[in-house]
C-alpha cells in the first residue's frame, strides 16, 4: 500500500493457487446467456497493410449461447461483470482484498479469451488487481501520457500507447494496476481466464450531486408559503439590480433548509453511508420462501441460533461512528448492539453465540435483515 497503491503497477507472481476454484470459460458462458447479468462480448478484426489499423466489434449482453463465436476461433472475448454477486466461489476471492475499504469495493469481472483476445490498450479510472486464473496473458503498461483514443470505435482504445513493462502472466499471478495507467492484455498459448477486481472512485461531481439531492430528499422545505416581503423598499434608480434583501431571503432560505453546521455535518455523513451501501442496479434479494405449517417459522429460526449468521454476498454493509448501513438503509444503534453489529460488518458473519447477545432492537433488525433476504443462516461462504 505505501510503495504501489494509486502509484505505480505491482506484479505478484505466485499470488493466489494456482488451482484456484473459481468459474471457468463454461460458467462464463452459462452467466453471459442470463437476464440480469451485465456482459460484453469483444471481437478483435485484424486487418493488414502499413496503414491499417484492427477493428473492433461490441456486443452486449444477454448473449444467446450460438451467438458466440466457436472456442477455437482466436481473437475474441467474453467479459462478465459482477461475477460475485452471482457465484459464492467469485464473491469468496473478493475476501482477500478486503484490506482496502469495503466502500471503495466494486465488483469482480472475469473474462475468457481464446488466443489473441483482449480489449485493445486502455486506461481505467480506477484501481484494480488482475488475476490469471487459467492459461496465460502477456501485459504491457505504461503511464498514459495522452489521453487520446482511437476515433469511430465502440471501445476507448489508446490512440497512443507506449509500454514500460511487460510480462506474461501465468496461473496464480496477480497485476496491480493504478489509475490512468495504461495496460493491454492479451491471451498468449490458448484460452485464458482473468479475474478483474475493480475499485470504485466516485467523481466529486457526481458524488456532491447525489449526496444533495439525497438532502433535499430527506427534508420538506421551510415554511413553504412564506413569501419574500419588502414593505420598506424604497423607489430604485437601478431597476435591474438585485435588492441585498432578496438575496438575503434566498440564503436564509438554504440554511433554514439545510439545517444548522452540525445537523448538516451529520445528514451529510448519513447520505453518503446511505449511498455507498446502495447495492448495484439490478440487484435482488430473495426472502425466505414462507412457511407451509405454523411450526415453521421456529424450525427456520433454529439454524440461526445453532449457526449464526452471514452476509448474503449481494450485501453491502458499512458503519461510522454514528450509523450502521446496510443496503441503502441506515440504522442507529449504540454500546454493545453497535459494536457486535460493526464485527459482522468487517467479518461478515456472526456465531450463534454472538447473536445471543444483541438487544432487542438490534435481535429484530437481524430478524428483518433475514426476512429480506440481505442476511443467510450459517457461517461465511
Amino acid at each position: 500500500m505505501q510503495r504501489h497503491w494509486q502509484k505505480r503497477p505491482l506484479l505478484v507472481r505466485g499470488a493466489f493457487d494456482a488451482g484456484l476454484a473459481l468459474p471457468g470459460p463454461a460458467d462464463l458462458m452459462a452467466l453471459a446467456t442470463q437476464e440480469g447479468v451485465e456482459s460484453r462480448l469483444v471481437r478483435r478484426v485484424r486487418r493488414t497493410g502499413e496503414a491499417a489499423s484492427d477493428g473492433w466489434t461490441v456486443r452486449h449482453g444477454p448473449l444467446p449461447r450460438r451467438s458466440m463465436p466457436a472456442r477455437r476461433a482466436p481473437d475474441w472475448t467474453l467479459l462478465v461483470q459482477g461475477v460475485d454477486l452471482h457465484r459464492d466461489d467469485a464473491h469468496a476471492l473478493l475476501q482477500a482484498f478486503r484490506f482496502i475499504p469495503d466502500a471503495r469495493l466494486d465488483d469482480l469481472m472475469m473474462s475468457f479469451a481464446t488466443e489473441g483476445g483482449g480489449v485493445g490498450p486502455h486506461v481505467d479510472a480506477y484501481d484494480v488487481f488482475l488475476l490469471q486464473c487459467h492459461g496465460q496473458r502477456r501485459w504491457k503498461v505504461g503511464r498514459a501520457r495522452d489521453g487520446g483514443f482511437v476515433a469511430d470505435l465502440p471501445l476507448r482504445i489508446l490512440s497512443r500507447f507506449e509500454p514500460q513493462q511487460e510480462w506474461l502472466c501465468e496461473p496464480g499471478d496477480l497485476l496491480y494496476i493504478p489509475p490512468g495507467w495504461g495496460h493491454d492484455g492479451v491471451a498468449e498459448g490458448g484460452e485464458c481466464v482473468t479475474a478483474s477486481v475493480g475499485f470504485r472512485a466516485p467523481a466529486q461531481a457526481a458524488l456532491g450531486t447525489e449526496l444533495l439531492q439525497r438532502l433535499l430528499d430527506a427534508h420538506e422545505p421551510p415554511e413553504p408559503d412564506r413569501l419574500y416581503r419588502d414593505a420598506q423598499q424604497g423607489p430604485v434608480r437601478q431597476p435591474a439590480a438585485i435588492p441585498e434583501g432578496l438575496q438575503r431571503f434566498a440564503a436564509d432560505c438554504v440554511r433554514r433548509w439545510l439545517g444548522s453546521p452540525a445537523a448538516l455535518e451529520r445528514e451529510l455523513a448519513l447520505a453518503l453511508g446511505e449511498a455507498l451501501s446502495e447495492p448495484k442496479a439490478g440487484v435482488w434479494f430473495d426472502p425466505p420462501a414462507a412457511p407451509a405449517t405454523r411450526g415453521a417459522t421456529t424450525r427456520r429460526a433454529a439454524p440461526v441460533q445453532t449457526q449464526g449468521v452471514r452476509l448474503d454476498r449481494r450485501t453491502r454493509m458499512l458503519y461510522d461512528t454514528r450509523c450502521l448501513y446496510v443496503n441503502g438503509e441506515a440504522f442507529t444503534v449504540g454500546g454493545t448492539d453497535a459494536r457486535l453489529l460493526r464485527r459482522l460488518a468487517d467479518a461478515r458473519e456472526l456465531d450463534a453465540a454472538t447473536l445471543a447477545r444483541l438487544g432487542p432492537q438490534a435481535r429484530d433488525a437481524v430478524a428483518q435483515w433475514l426476512q429480506a433476504g440481505w442476511l443467510q443462516p450459517g457461517g461465511a461462504t
